[in-house]
């Protein structure tokens, strides 16, 4: 890991606390044994990578769904929304990304529009990779509806270690495409529930970027298919 590429990002202010009480630990370490300086210090710099918020090109073109995550299209499956998700008894096509401890963990909006439902669930801290922690983890899921009354969903899931689900926004605000609208500490996965009839434009495995990987289309020519962000 380069520091200085680390120390350049910008840290998302929900990151601060975390490495404050990081640093004062090693500083502390410093005057018990000088080894454990060290270690203090590299774990200093991995929460503040953990926590960074590097600037993102979001393609602004309509008719895209971004990945509203760093991470690892872990899960592509057919299964019904959540009735709380208010995206009808249907079974739709659910991608789930799954962000290991050192991918950003800041979210995006995968979509422009408002934000129509909120709903947060206690649950489990299973493994994220699991299909069944969709169901079973701790979760938040919101839904996001678009000007010509597209509707999807997005589900902030807990994993093992994340022990924490910050969401930004509220029921009738209105998120612009790629703008953040939440976080999970330490480690997670996002479910992205697309609309009827649209399928996943990525692979099992393929790696994904929050605001910048495109991961379905809507309405958009096939001539103008792939898509880089303006």
């Amino acid at each position: 890991m380069n520091m200085m590429k680390v120390v350049s990002v910008p840290m998302h202010p929900e990151g601060r606390k975390f490495v404050a009480v990081f640093a004062a630990v090693t500083a502390a370490l410093w005057l018990v044994w000088e080894p454990l300086f060290w270690l203090g210090l590299g774990l200093t710099t991995w929460c503040y990578y953990f926590f960074r918020d590097p600037v993102r090109s979001v393609a602004q073109r309509p008719g895209l769904i971004l990945s509203p995550a760093d991470g690892v299209v872990s899960l592509i499956t057919k299964t019904v929304p959540p009735a709380d998700m208010q995206l009808g008894d249907k079974p739709l096509t659910r991608v789930s990304v799954f962000m290991n401890v050192f991918n950003c963990h800041v979210n995006r909006a995968p979509m422009a529009g408002s934000v129509v439902a909120i709903c947060y669930h206690h649950g489990k801290f299973l493994n994220a990779s699991l299909d069944k922690a969709s169901e079973h983890n701790e979760r938040n899921s919101i839904t996001i509806e678009s000007a010509d009354k597209t509707r999807i969903g997005v589900t902030q899931i807990a994993g093992l270690v994340a022990r924490r689900i910050v969401c930004f926004t509220k029921v009738g605000e209105s998120l612009g495409v790629g703008e953040r609208f939440g976080l999970i500490r330490f480690g997670s996965r996002l479910d992205i529930f697309l609309p009827e009839g649209v399928e996943p434009a990525v692979g099992l495995g393929q790696t994904a970027v929050a605001g910048e990987t495109i991961l379905a289309r809507l309405n958009v020519p096939a001539e103008d298919w792939p898509i880089k962000p303006i």
